[in-house]
């Protein structure tokens, strides 16, 4: 009888060992069994390293044309060198001459992207023949007229009227070079435009103005405050009154059919920017307000 009550006894606990085991065993598997992963997500995954992939092609490399007023050479120069040291994919190509030339040209059909002028006169008359974007134009600078004379001369000015005792005067041609536009108003504000005509050397522009008065080839010219400062071989003899011409402005603006209006908006935008409104600062031009 005691032997007998043993048997189910032993049989259940085989069941309970047999139950345990296995709960152990599905435990154990778990930790080791992969999370499932959606047909969405594997998309995803699958899909990554070709979005890396992408974004990491170099840009499009750009080439900007600036035809821009010849007395912005060197503060455009310096501010090319930061420009495309920070948009690696842009190269900037400038054009410069009398911003009435490069009216001409533009209205020629020569390809520009920017325009900066040293007169309004001409940005005005590219925006009235619909090839400006009048959107992306404004005034970005603003300068002063002077009259030079060569630094070890013996020409002595203390007035315009003084102009009269000289021999050759240079100004840029007022139909084509705003400073000589400025020039000739200044001169006419003093009565002296008539009586000085057979003195008067004209020039190309006003870096060609300067240069005949360093070389000794005239006795004095007109020029902007920000070429007679890049020279020690002239020295400023006077400062024409502000009454006595138009507001010297350099306005910029954005050409209808850039060929780059993203890039062309983006180098508008930096020209503006305190950045760069340093650096024409440093040159003697005053930043439009």
């Amino acid at each position: 009888m005691h032997k007998w009550m043993k048997l189910p006894f032993l049989a259940v606990l085989t069941v309970l060992i047999l139950l345990l085991s296995a709960g152990c065993g599905s435990n154990s598997a778990s930790p080791n069994k992969a999370p499932s992963v959606s047909a969405e997500g594997s998309n995803v995954a699958n899909n990554s390293p070709t979005s890396v992939e992408d974004k990491s092609k170099p840009a499009e490399q750009v080439e900007l044309l600036v035809s821009a007023a010849a007395s912005l050479t060197e503060s455009l120069d310096q501010i090319k060198s930061v420009y495309e040291a920070e948009h690696s994919h842009v190269k900037l190509t400038f054009n410069y001459a009398a911003s009435g030339t490069l009216q001409q040209q533009i209205e020629q059909g020569a390809p520009a992207d920017l325009f900066l002028s040293a007169g309004t006169k001409q940005m005005n008359a590219l925006i009235e023949k619909g090839l400006m974007d009048d959107r992306l134009t404004t005034n970005l600078l603003t300068n002063e007229l002077v009259l030079v004379v060569p630094q070890d001369g013996s020409v002595q000015i203390e007035k315009m009227e003084d102009l009269a005792k000289l021999g050759d005067i240079a100004i840029g041609t007022p139909e084509s070079v705003p400073a000589g536009k400025y020039a000739q108003q200044t001169l006419n504000y003093h009565k002296l435009w008539d009586s000085l005509q057979s003195k008067l050397v004209l020039t190309k522009d006003v870096k060609q103005v300067l240069s005949y008065v360093e070389t000794g080839n005239v006795d004095a010219g007109f020029v902007y405050k920000t070429d007679a400062a890049l020279s020690d071989k002239v020295k400023v003899a006077l400062s024409a009154e502000a009454e006595s011409h138009e507001p010297i402005e350099y306005p910029i603006g954005v050409l209808k059919d850039s060929g780059h209006p993203d890039e062309a908006k983006a180098l508008y935008d930096f020209l503006l920017s305190d950045p760069a409104r340093q650096v024409f600062s440093t040159y003697g031009f005053t930043p439009a307000e």
